[in-house]
């Protein structure tokens, strides 16, 4: 094979493909035998570091602090090539994405933390399609979910949700949100007009809800959940989501809407403390997290306690 050398060439036709299995690094033991299948080695003046697969590192007691998904740059670039890793490392950087470089013979390898790895292979085919030929953006088109749309959706919400928001951490057996996301679509709170989504390419790529919620007899739609596929969180889908959530019910007179989230991320759209506005989190502890959206026709004088569906009292039991 007829190793490339050309930079741009090698961004275009260079092949992203994901290693199966989780791996780490790992200090090997002075003075212990090799063991286990190691994929990679490097000896340092302060010891061995091995990459191996994770199942074998936690079989043989070794310890790490790194989980990384391997992809490897499926393109035969020579050791002189220049730019290729600097390139690909500097995509990810700027998507805020860490990564390990590994060198070999024929080709490049990435370690890239495990959750961010589809977004990686996104960032990846990005980079290889703004160095071949020019194809024009796929349109992302927001819609109202029909009933057709559920299972697609209820998938995407296990995609999204497959890491806590919460504590970084991969999520055991189904995320709550999946449960949560079915149970909103039977009940009597639901909302067809506000259960929207994002498709491009004919693929759901994220999706929002809102049903009905209330603070005594005022009635107010209670956001959530809202999720994109990982490959794609960053991309502006979220945001897309959210301000049509916004524009649909500021045009059915909706009165405001509530949700549970971070502060810094939804005051771009105009969410402050619900507390400023007179409403209590249903959940005392939410504190600054529960927020509220005054629409245009916003009351005033608002006081009391803010009630989601029905679903949402077995996701806070649960919880």
């Amino acid at each position: 094979m007829t190793a490339e050398k050309d930079l741009h060439t090698l961004l275009a036709t260079m092949h992203p493909e994901t290693r199966e299995g989780e791996f780490v690094y790992v200090l090997w033991p002075h003075g212990r035998p090799l063991a286990g299948t190691i994929a990679a080695a490097v000896r340092e003046a302060e010891g061995l570091a091995v990459v191996l697969p994770r199942a074998e590192a936690d079989s043989l007691g070794l310890g790490y602090d790194f989980v990384g998904a391997w992809i490897t740059l499926k393109v035969h670039s020579p050791l002189e090539a220049m730019g290729l890793t600097a390139a690909v490392s500097a995509a990810l950087a700027e998507a805020k994405i860490s990564c390990n470089v590994l060198a070999g013979f024929h080709h490049d390898h990435l370690l890239v933390p495990v959750a961010d790895a589809d977004r990686a292979l996104e960032v990846l085919h990005e980079l290889v399609e703004a160095h071949g030929e020019h194809k024009p953006a796929p349109e992302l088109v927001l819609r109202s979910e029909q009933p057709a749309d559920r299972p697609a959706i209820l998938a995407l919400t296990a995609a999204a949700f497959a890491v806590s928001p919460a504590t970084g951490l991969p999520v055991e057996g189904e995320p709550e949100e999946v449960r949560l996301m079915a149970a909103l679509f039977d009940c009597e709170d639901y909302l067809p007009e506000f259960s929207i989504a994002a498709e491009l390419d004919g693929e759901i790529v994220g999706h929002v809800i809102s049903t009905r919620g209330r603070v005594g007899e005022l009635e107010l739609l209670g956001l959530g959940p809202i999720g994109v596929v990982p490959r794609l969180q960053r991309h502006g889908i979220g945001s897309a989501l959210m301000k049509e959530t916004i524009a649909r019910a500021n045009a059915a007179g909706e009165r405001g809407i509530a949700l549970l989230g971070d502060p810094e991320y939804y005051s771009r759209f105009g969410f402050v403390t619900s507390t400023s506005l007179g409403v209590e989190a249903p959940d005392p502890a939410w504190g600054v997290n529960f927020q509220l959206l005054p629409l245009a026709v916003w009351p005033g004088g608002v006081s009391g306690t803010f009630h989601y569906a029905k679903p949402f009292d077995s996701a806070q039991s649960a919880a």
